[in-house]
């Protein structure tokens, strides 16, 4: 009677070696990268640029999927809600993994739904005006808010924002007063201020540089205390007389929580490789991003859970609502 159970625990233990073996290697299809973005914007441009390295480090096809809204929580709950399988991922900031969730509890997803791969770039915001504006330094943009308060428009990728909070720091260290309108990503907001509906943004490097050149926005300083070398052109914070204001962002690698850590680490792996390349590097660097590479997935959960601190602390202080 005892042999039956022996055979058939030997029997299952071979199917099981047998559907290990058989089990498709990762990855074996495309992979889908979700931006919380309209088209044309910095977390836009940080995924299309490295996406053809990425795809040859996979040796599968990637797919940038836009999915503007709520302060990119849409994209962020369709990540975190989806298959934990290695083929769909979120590029994120702040904004979906701090911001969104110390502004509204009752998102539908949570930080800890989502798991770290790596961070990805790093960069100052950049402070630019309509030219329409006379405006020319920050001392100008303040005097300018305190004359007329609210008068001057300022637009933002969205509630919540890392331009959005750019702004509310500005305003909570200065006393100025301006209205904020959020859009649905970098690119429609810079157009806002390009075409004069608003007055104003702190937006992503890679939104601005490119209309700054052209002339159609007057940049006048990036967000960080000190001079950016992505930036060289511009001043620091400051140096244009706001000594205390300090503000930088990042970009990373999200997946679905459950998902195996052997394909966290190739992700993870698959992404330092695509970063790397000097071709990703400089097109990045021509837009004011710099590279910016965890050492670990666990480095990068380390690295959140401090920086978490100071955007919901901003949030806080500056009393963000959502509106």
């Amino acid at each position: 009677m005892k042999t039956i159970p022996l055979l058939l625990a030997c029997a299952l233990a071979g199917f099981s070696a047998s559907a290990l073996a058989q089990a498709p290697a990762y990855p074996n299809k495309s992979i889908t990268i979700v931006i919380g973005f309209a088209p044309g914007g910095a977390a836009d441009y940080v995924a299309r640029a490295m996406s053809n390295e990425f795809s040859k480090a996979l040796g599968q096809p990637i797919v940038v999927e836009n999915k503007p809204g709520a302060g990119s929580s849409i994209a962020a709950e369709q990540v975190a809600k989806a298959k934990p399988d290695g083929y769909t991922l979120l590029i994120a900031s702040p904004s979906s993994i701090s911001v969104n969730p110390a502004l509204n509890p009752k998102l539908g997803y949570t930080p800890a739904d989502l798991v770290a791969v790596t961070k990805m770039t790093t960069s100052p915001l950049v402070l630019a005006v309509n030219p329409g504006t006379g405006i020319t330094t920050v001392k100008e943009l303040i005097a300018a808010a305190k004359k007329d308060p609210n008068k001057l428009n300022y637009s933002t990728s969205g509630n919540g924002s890392a331009p959005h909070l750019g702004a509310a720091l500005f305003t909570q260290l200065t006393g100025a007063q301006m209205t904020h309108i959020p859009y649905k990503g970098g690119a429609p907001a810079i157009l806002a201020v390009m075409s004069g509906d608003t007055q104003l943004t702190f937006g992503t490097s890679p939104s601005v540089l490119p209309q700054a050149k052209g002339g159609k926005l007057r940049a006048i300083a990036v967000s960080t205390r000190e001079r950016s070398p992505l930036v060289p052109d511009l001043p620091g914070m400051k140096e244009a007389g706001l000594p205390e204001y300090h503000l930088e962002f990042w970009y990373g690698m999200f997946v679905p929580v459950g998902t195996p850590p052997a394909i966290v680490q190739k992700l993870y792996e698959a992404t330092v490789a695509a970063m790397k390349q000097p071709s990703v590097k400089e097109a990045l660097a021509r837009e004011g991003t710099e590279v910016s590479i965890s050492t670990s997935p666990e480095d990068f959960k380390a690295f959140l859970a401090e920086d978490s601190k100071f955007w919901v602390g901003l949030v806080k202080s500056a009393n963000v609502k959502l509106e």
